[in-house]
């Protein structure tokens, strides 16, 4: 794709410095990288497994539906914190090893591996934050965050029914988004032949199999119990899994550049990527470690190929970089974050 971002030299001097700087500065000692990444990965594997195998021995149903929201919490943290890497290959050398990783924990949660890598990569990373070039704005017509955009008379609402549609993300996601992606037509030349069919159903089938089949044959409870933890787990589930996401890049600061008639976006790349993102507590070891570095979104959107676990000293020089040349980066902490998410709905519901 020929690139539709302005180009602004003192940008573009900028984006070489930031490049140049991180190289020289930014320290990696491979092997203490490898034994903390084996560390991190025992971690969350062992709270995903251990949660799920409690499904099978836990008698008190209030502890079952608990446990399966624990379930669905853990495994969507264990996805934060090893699918994405995996989808941008900064974990392994070998990139067909890095997109197996990526494919099996992306089934344990029941998303489409490669419809979301496509839009991810080639969408949203190309262009955060710009209508008809960014993916994820591609959302339902019932959440208005793009200035300018069609208001309806419900947005003014927007504010106090949005956690609620929230929590109905993860279920849309497995069974329907994926669906409509796979009988659409993709307008990023995908090859949909008869091997990325089979690998969507056998995802599903996978996933349907883990999730609810084997819970309704051995964990010894009723149908419908086990039917109303599985739901309960994705309500849980989809209202983190939104709220960390719209926080990377729907806050009341971010930005969300225009287009002109021949497609080309009003700002530099650089610029877009630093101003559409925001980040939550950057300097933070605990929180870089819970949320895989979705904490550190601008850091990611700049060095996609660099691993989550190298973005708090990363951002010390990056963020020194960025201030010596008077630009803020956008901040909050993550309940800052909720709230200023929050206060952007309530403000995009009013007419413009």
């Amino acid at each position: 794709m020929r690139d539709k971002h302005i180009h602004i030299a003192q940008d573009s001097e900028l984006l070489k410095l930031i490049y140049r700087q991180v190289d020289e500065q930014l320290v990696v000692d491979k092997n203490a990288f490898r034994r903390f990444l084996c560390i991190k990965f025992a971690v969350y594997f062992l709270l995903s497994a251990g949660t799920y195998s409690m499904l099978y021995v836990i008698s008190n149903v209030w502890w079952f539906i608990a446990c399966f929201m624990a379930y669905g919490f853990c495994l969507l943290l264990f996805a934060f914190n090893f699918s994405h890497d995996f989808s941008h290959n900064t974990i392994f050398r070998n990139k067909q090893w890095n997109n197996l990783c990526f494919t099996v924990i992306y089934t344990m949660v029941g998303a489409h591996a490669a419809a979301w890598k496509q839009r991810h990569i080639h969408s949203h990373h190309y262009a955060p934050n710009v209508e008809e070039y960014d993916s994820d704005l591609r959302i339902s017509k019932l959440i208005r965050v793009i200035p300018g955009s069609e208001h309806k008379w419900y947005h003014r609402f927007q504010h106090l029914y949005a956690p609620l549609a929230y929590t109905s993300y993860s279920i849309f996601w497995v069974f329907i988004k994926d669906f409509v992606i796979l009988y659409s037509k993709d307008e990023y030349n995908t090859k949909k032949n008869t091997v990325y069919h089979l690998s969507f159903w056998i995802q599903k089938i996978i996933y349907l199999c883990l999730a609810l089949l084997l819970p309704l044959l051995l964990a010894a409870k009723p149908w419908y119990i086990v039917l109303i933890g599985f739901v309960c787990m994705h309500l849980f589930q989809s209202l983190f899994l939104l709220f960390t996401f719209f926080m990377t890049h729907h806050v009341e600061n971010t930005a969300y550049p225009i287009t002109d008639q021949q497609g080309y976006i009003s700002t530099s790349w650089l610029m877009n990527q630093v101003k559409s993102s925001n980040d939550m507590h950057p300097f933070s070891e605990t929180a870089n470690f819970l949320l895989g570095g979705f904490n550190n979104h601008i850091a990611h959107h700049l060095f996609p190929h660099i691993h989550h676990v190298h973005y708090p000293r990363l951002n010390r020089i990056l963020y020194s970089i960025l201030e010596q040349h008077h630009i803020t980066p956008n901040q909050t902490s993550y309940w800052g974050g909720i709230v200023s998410h929050w206060r952007l709905l309530k403000k995009m519901g009013q007419a413009e």
